[in-house]
C-alpha cells in the first residue's frame, strides 16, 4: 500500500492553517460588511491576500514534497523541509495581515517558501537522474 506519512503530517498542519486563514477572512467580511471583493477595506484586502497567497503556493509545495517522498526521499530531508514550509506559511500570513510594508516575518515567510520549492525541485530532478546527493534518497 502506498503511504506518505510525512507529507500527510505537513499537509494536515497546512490544512489547519488554511481553515484559520479562511475563518479570519470570514470574520473580516462580517465585521466590515463586505460580501465580495475587499470593499476598499485595507484589513480585508490583507486578509484575502494572506489567504490567497497561502492557496497559491501551498498546494505546489505539498505536491513537490509528496513527489519526493513517493520517490524514496529521505526523512532527513522531508521533515526539515516540511517544517520550513509550515513555518514559512505562518510567518508570511502574519506579515501580510499585520502590515503592507516589508517586514522580518514577510522575509522569513518568502524564504520559507522559495527555499523548499527550489530545494525540492532540485532533489526531485536529482532523483530522476538517479543522483543521491547527501543521502537525499533511501534507495
Amino acid at each position: 500500500m502506498l503511504s506518505l506519512p510525512i507529507t500527510a503530517l505537513y499537509g494536515s498542519l497546512l490544512a489547519i492553517i488554511l481553515v484559520v486563514l479562511t475563518v479570519y477572512v470570514i470574520r473580516q467580511r462580517l465585521t466590515l460588511k463586505v460580501g465580495l471583493g475587499d470593499g476598499g477595506q485595507p484589513a480585508l484586502m490583507q486578509a484575502t491576500r494572506a489567504h490567497g497567497n497561502f492557496v497559491e503556493f501551498t498546494p505546489f509545495m505539498l505536491a513537490l514534497l509528496a513527489i519526493f517522498e513517493l520517490n524514496g526521499g529521505s526523512a532527513l530531508w522531508l521533515y526539515p523541509l516540511g517544517a520550513i514550509i509550515v513555518l514559512g506559511r505562518i510567518f508570511h500570513a502574519i506579515a501580510i495581515i499585520q502590515s503592507t510594508k516589508p517586514s522580518l516575518y514577510r522575509m522569513l515567510g518568502m524564504n520559507g517558501t522559495f527555499i523548499p520549492i527550489i530545494t525540492l525541485a532540485v532533489l526531485n530532478l536529482l532523483g530522476f537522474l538517479k543522483i543521491n546527493l547527501l543521502g537525499s534518497y533511501t534507495w
